[in-house]
């Protein structure tokens, strides 16, 4: 029996690895997922959409825009939404990349950007991040060439941490050509307290072949209902919607998006508070001897090279996210769960020394 042959794009593509489930929800450091609950008024105004399950969500999120529109002040043209900010980087990567385009971005850095680049069918450029895991604007400027479409920035970097600065932003994109996507992924954003930072919206004002990616999965708390959106120039950002499948975002998801923007107080306290706890895990592991470099996310990177996997093994109960061969990303949690990873951390320091 004949089995029909998926693309060739598909053989060198990894399937998508989650973070490893831990013995409970709250030992989970390997997601990045926020540890506190809904805020106030999301519970509810999502619950209310499970009466209408048997319709079809609003597919032009008009609810949704309008409340993006409101705070960033922006019209509801500049934005387009999907499944979390990875589903909408699929589809602005298949509106802008085909085969004979290059699209440019860091390594290490977010592990999807292979398999939405590559199943594409364009050619990815790979620019390694410095020693101390920032990225290398000016290494990845000189690597744009004819063929280059695309440019990927994320800003702090999944999974080391640091930032990039306004002031290495703009020098590239002033080296960039004008018809280069540059798209500055910001899945972090609201934990980044580094007054150098670049920040995406402020470039995007100046260029308009710049991209933000935003999401709801990280400070808002809601990765389980996968709302993340991009705000980019209108001519793009209807690039980007139309290669987002239909219905893509449920009315219940929408509907705790929008809630959520309406608790700004209250996330505030809570972002600030999962980034003291990220600035006395710093301290504590750097206290112990570890290399951490500065992050400005709501986890820590553990530059462990062969020894990674090792590591992730030796921190049960606590689930970590090994990259073999390079190091481990640590999410900030709870802080009786960050207080027990940090003496395991000790633990296997000690024993190794």
């Amino acid at each position: 029996m004949t089995i029909p042959r998926a693309r060739h794009a598909l053989d060198g593509i990894p399937v998508y690895r989650p973070g490893r489930a831990a013995s409970s929800d709250d030992h989970k450091l390997s997601s990045n997922e926020n540890p506190y609950a809904p805020l106030p008024g999301v519970m509810e105004r999502a619950s209310a959409e499970l009466a209408r399950m048997n319709r079809y969500p609003d597919a032009g999120m008009t609810d949704l825009y309008a409340a993006l529109s409101a705070r960033f002040g922006l019209s509801a043209d500049h934005f387009a939404a999907g499944t979390g900010s990875v589903a909408v980087l699929f589809a602005l990567l298949t509106a802008h990349l085909e085969p004979g385009d290059e699209i440019v971005y860091a390594w290490r850095s977010f592990e999807a950007y292979p398999i939405a680049a590559d199943l594409t069918g364009a050619t990815t450029v790979r620019v390694p991040l410095r020693p101390d895991a920032t990225h290398d604007l000016d290494a990845m400027a000189a690597a744009v060439t004819e063929h280059t479409k695309v440019v990927l920035v994320c800003t702090p970097n999944n999974p080391t941490g640091p930032v990039v600065t306004a002031e290495a932003l703009t020098a590239f994109l002033a080296a960039v050509r004008d018809d280069v996507l540059v798209v500055v992924d910001e899945a972090y954003v609201e934990f980044v307290r580094d007054p150098r930072a670049a920040s995406g919206l402020a470039a995007l004002a100046d260029h308009p072949n710049v991209v933000v990616l935003r999401t709801f999965s990280k400070a808002y708390g809601l990765a389980g209902l996968r709302v993340g959106y991009a705000i980019a120039r209108p001519e793009v950002a209807v690039s980007i919607r139309k290669a987002t499948p239909p219905f893509a975002v449920t009315d219940l998801s929408q509907a705790a998006a929008v809630a959520s923007l309406e608790s700004q107080d209250e996330l505030d306290r809570r972002v600030e508070a999962i980034v003291q706890e990220r600035v006395a895990m710093v301290a504590a592991l750097r206290q112990q001897g570890w290399d951490v470099p500065e992050t400005e996310a709501n986890f820590v990177w553990l530059p462990l090279g062969d020894d990674a996997l090792d590591f992730a093994a030796a921190c049960d109960p606590v689930s970590v996210r090994p990259f073999a061969g390079e190091g481990v990303r640590v999410s900030v949690g709870a802080p009786a769960v960050n207080a027990e990873l940090l003496a395991l951390v000790a633990a296997w320091r000690a024993a190794r020394s």
